[in-house]
């Protein structure tokens, strides 16, 4: 299994990271990408991902795009030079919290998808509360051959056809497709079946039952699988076969 979004990096970890990623490596997630949320979080994504042997992305999140420098382009060239770093992410908009101004988010995310298109690296969108505006932004920043997916994936299953067949966009699925009250999410992954989607923990946020309510890590990526091939009425093995292939196709990992 592949977790294509965890924040193995965040603090949350500190006390026991080492015993997180050899849980994970024991329940069969050979492969991990830690995201970064800021430049200093990048940092510090990359550097936890080289020491633990696997994966990261930098990137500004949109709650974070207010704090974005004058000269995000060449300090985010940098960083998606780092070993290790197979993606720009995650970027996005979120008017759920709106922690910065609309206008802000759509601003630096229009800037990172330039990033991504001019130094041709797949890109990880974070989208809450803001479909509409979204895809505006996609369909004038977006263009053929670029890749991407849209991670906690929680929208319906109009919306994850406009991703797929507009945008050739993956969705990350995770711990909320086991949750008691996400049959729309569940409808839409059934929808679109294993060839569009990947997997991923969000960790340490949003584990999956029957982990709801503790602390998310890696090695609960599990759980997800078993639902979604539940779901799909699918063997597990080949719906994790089809959703390692596709993150290695999105990440070249």
């Amino acid at each position: 299994m592949i977790d294509t979004h965890c924040h193995v990096h965040d603090p949350a970890f500190d006390e026991d990271r080492d015993e997180v990623v050899r849980r994970a490596r024991d329940a069969g997630v050979r492969a991990m990408v830690t995201i970064g949320e800021d430049l200093t979080d990048s940092r510090r994504a990359i550097d936890t991902a080289q020491e633990y042997a696997i994966n990261s992305a930098p990137g500004i999140h949109p709650h974070r795009a207010q704090e974005a420098p004058a000269d995000l382009a060449s300090q985010l060239a940098a960083l998606l030079g780092e070993p290790g770093v197979v993606a720009l992410g995650e970027i996005g908009l979120d008017y759920y919290y709106e922690h910065s101004p609309r206008a802000k988010q759509i601003e630096v995310l229009r800037a990172q998808i330039e990033i991504a298109r001019e130094r041709n690296v797949p890109v990880i969108f974070h989208q809450r509360d803001a479909f509409d505006d979204f895809v505006t932004v996609l369909r004038e920043e977006w263009k053929p051959g670029m890749r991407g997916v849209v991670h906690c994936f929680t929208g319906t299953a109009s919306e994850a056809a406009i991703y797929r067949d507009e945008f050739g966009l993956l969705l990350g699925i995770g711990g909320v497709v086991t949750f008691p009250k996400a049959q729309a999410l569940r409808d839409a992954v059934a929808s679109v079946g294993a060839s569009a989607i990947v997997l991923e923990t969000d960790c340490p946020y949003l584990a999956p039952v029957p982990q709801r309510g503790r602390r998310n890590e890696p090695s609960f990526l599990s759980h997800i699988a078993a639902a979604v091939a539940s779901l799909l009425a699918e063997p597990l093995d080949d719906v994790i076969a089809a959703t390692d292939a596709n993150a290695q196709w999105l990440f070249g990992i």
